[in-house]
């Protein structure tokens, strides 16, 4: 089993859409976006990870679209500054 060293982002382990992207997904897939990335977020908090809770899983836990109103992809709207990263618990 290969154990996770050091620290990433929790945008290392989603997928963004452009609001194009987006709109030419099918209902289904949009669906299964928001169940991925919610689940992704919930099993790294309930292992233990400290992170703050990212933009677009505030947008998808609100039924908003997850991408920002001129079309930019998540988490582009925020600076270097204001990214949050996981770390390790332990």
């Amino acid at each position: 089993m290969t154990m996770l060293q050091g620290s990433f982002s929790f945008e290392d382990l989603s997928v963004d859409f452009t609001q194009k992207e987006w709109q030419l997904l099918a209902p289904c897939q949009k669906d299964l976006y928001k169940d991925v990335m919610l689940e992704n977020y919930s099993s790294l908090v309930s292992l233990g990870y400290e992170v703050m809770k990212p933009g677009v899983i505030l947008k998808l836990e609100h039924g908003e679209e997850p991408w920002t109103g001129d079309g930019e992809i998540p988490g582009s709207d925020s600076s270097e500054s204001e990214k949050q990263f996981i770390q390790k618990p332990g």
